[in-house]
């Protein structure tokens, strides 16, 4: 059991929290020895360093993807990240934004797909969508962010379309897929860390 306890150890270090942080998920996990912390702890090490995400870009995702679960201490983690990769707080908040926009967009338009009816489809969304025109991320990397949590949340319709939008902007499938992979290993870690 002691190797696992090290290792529970180890992820708690790589998120910058106490020594003696535990949540009950990871507690249970420390209990009975599992080795899945392990894997947690290389697929978060591993998503975090990519050759198609900048290490700003890889904070502002996971920022996303933290405020999206509504968890704090990722977020928490993630914002100091982002500090330190040299975002500035207008662009925290734009990627902080984005994980709201997109959960209402997420909602109305995974609705649209699954109804099938072509009344909805020709009724106004009117959801301000504002930032969306001109974000201060920049069109290709909002659209990633928005790809990202619109996986997340599965909108199928927004995964597509922001998808899309992303080729068509120049960006590659690697970069794309890589942001994704990186927001599938956060929303994992956060079932554990909370």
């Amino acid at each position: 059991m002691l190797a696992q306890t090290d290792t529970g150890a180890e992820l708690v270090s790589m998120l910058n929290l106490p020594e003696d942080y535990n949540s009950n998920t990871l507690a249970l996990l420390r209990k009975g020895d599992s080795r899945y912390i392990k894997d947690l702890k290389v697929n978060f090490k591993n998503v975090l360093n990519t050759d198609h995400l900048s290490e700003k870009e890889t904070a502002l995702i996971g920022l996303a993807v933290a405020v999206n679960q509504n968890n704090d201490v990722l977020a928490n983690y993630f914002t100091k990240l982002s500090k330190e990769k040299e975002a500035s707080e207008a662009e925290i908040a734009d990627a902080s934004a984005c994980a709201s926009l997109l959960a209402s967009n997420n909602v109305f338009y995974r609705f649209r797909h699954f109804a099938k009816k072509e009344k909805y489809e020709q009724l106004p969304a009117r959801i301000k969508m504002n930032i969306m025109m001109k974000p201060l991320l920049g069109k290709e990397f909002f659209e990633l962010v928005s790809l990202a949590i619109s996986a997340v949340n599965g909108c199928e319709q927004c995964v597509v379309s922001h998808e899309h939008s992303l080729i068509e902007l120049g960006s590659s499938e690697e970069r794309i897929f890589d942001a994704v992979r990186l927001s599938s290993v956060v929303v994992s870690l956060s079932k554990v860390i909370y």
